[in-house]
């Protein structure tokens, strides 16, 4: 499951750059450069938020921690 998800996430980035150079190419100067600066940015938040998914849900943590909250909210008002 994680080795999946770590290929799709490969695949993606590959991807994102080939059209990232498509894009650089056909634009100029500043322009291309802010361009391809955000969509660089937006490559790196998406591939931290897919590794943070990915453990998440290996670990089980997510749904501790939703337990926990809801017992709290349970318990403190009854």
């Amino acid at each position: 499951m994680f080795t999946v998800s770590i290929i799709r996430i490969r695949t993606a980035l590959f991807t994102a750059a080939r059209r990232c150079h498509a894009c650089h190419r056909a634009l100029d100067g500043d322009e291309a450069q802010a361009t391809v600066e955000y969509a660089l940015v937006v490559l790196a938040a998406a591939t931290v938020a897919l590794l943070v998914v990915a453990w998440a849900a290996r670990t089980g943590r997510v749904g501790e921690l939703f337990d926990r909250v809801f017992d709290r909210a349970t318990t403190g008002a009854g």
